[in-house]
């Protein structure tokens, strides 16, 4: 034990400088109930100012909403053997402070005894920002689902009530508007299904050689015959990179739709072939374009701007497809004065492949 107090009391300065700079508490006990490490961000929540070798009693001031302490309610010293995990629990500082706590108790392999318990303290309010934000998510996508939902019912709800009443002209428009709303859902479902992929690193791709100026204008032709805007292509060099079809498909459409939506004039997408083997994927809108100060925001979920339409999902998803191509992407300011969206993409060529 004096050896074990001796490499402590040298080892000690030390790990507390590093405790000190966690973001997070931390408190660390041994078998006799005496404080090893505490550092500055659990003084703070504990409301102390505790140093190491005082006793856990002092230190521990956490209690519960009816008063009782923490170390009465767990007392991590006693209890079953098997115990070495303390599950997050809700706890009160003396001022009221609403404090999270986890533990670890580790013990001696032959004897099952308690050697050390170590203590993480959160405070409470960085929880509520993350709930906060769920709480945020979940009704940004229930609004956005809400909406094509409502036309559907009231469309079909006027059919199946009034249908000896209404003209076959006036059936095939409410019965357009749900197709189009049936759509819209589908679309919708499916982002959030790519972002749920992308936020949990489950994204798996199909690479293979791709022509990048034919597969833009593959794709772009039912964009051009549908809105009346005009898109034009143009090609610096031919390109072929190594990517997934429908992912980069989902690229090109989620962009040219989204400069479609918020730009004011035509549309101009130029592919350019790289020295290094990749491709540049360049979009031009003749819109109001993008302040400097917000360009850092527009990747992020949900993200709008202007008072056009969208879920605000189109360009997240942009930024997670070229990220598992190991791609860039990047908004500056077009010529037009619009927005400019710039996605590099490098070769991809597999090592295996000669």
């Amino acid at each position: 034990m004096s050896q074990q107090l001796e490499s402590d009391r040298m080892a000690g300065p030390a790990m507390d400088e590093v405790l000190d700079d966690l973001p997070d508490g931390v408190l660390v006990v041994d078998d006799g109930g005496r404080v090893r490490h505490l550092n500055a961000v659990a003084r703070r929540l504990l409301e102390v100012d505790g140093r190491p070798g005082d006793d856990f009693c002092d230190v521990m001031t956490l209690q519960d909403l009816d008063g009782n302490s923490w170390l009465d309610c767990v007392d991590p010293f006693h209890g079953l053997s098997a115990r070495r995990m303390l599950l997050e629990s809700s706890w009160r500082s003396p001022s009221g402070r609403e404090v999270l706590v986890t533990a670890a108790i580790s013990r001696d392999p032959a004897t099952r005894a308690v050697r050390q318990v170590a203590l993480a303290l959160r405070d409470a309010r960085s929880r509520e920002r993350v709930d906060r934000g769920r709480s945020d998510l979940v009704a940004t996508v229930a609004h956005e689902l809400r909406s094509p939902l409502t036309g559907v019912k009231g469309f079909t709800a006027t059919l199946l009530a009034k249908w000896d009443l209404l003209t076959d002209s006036q059936k095939l428009l409410m019965l357009s508007t749900v197709d189009a709303d049936a759509d819209r859902l589908t679309r919708l479902i499916s982002e959030l299904l790519d972002v749920a992929r992308i936020d949990s690193g489950r994204l798996s791709l199909m690479k293979e050689p791709l022509n990048l100026p034919a597969v833009v204008s593959r794709q772009l032709a039912p964009l051009s015959a549908s809105n009346g805007r005009g898109i034009t292509v143009e090609s610096e060099g031919d390109p072929t990179v190594w990517a997934d079809a429908d992912k980069l498909a989902q690229i090109v459409a989620n962009l040219v739709e989204n400069a479609v939506r918020h730009g004011g004039g035509n549309v101009a997408v130029t592919v350019i072939a790289r020295t290094d083997g990749g491709a540049e994927l360049v979009v031009d809108d003749e819109g109001e374009g993008i302040p400097e100060e917000i360009r850092s925001r527009i990747f992020t979920k949900f993200w709008k701007h202007g008072q056009r339409g969208g879920s605000g999902l189109g360009l997240y998803i942009v930024g997670g497809l070229v990220a598992a191509h190991a791609g860039t992407v990047s908004v500056e300011s077009a010529p037009s004065g619009g927005a400019r969206m710039r996605v590099i993409l490098p070769e991809g060529k597999p090592e295996a492949v000669d």
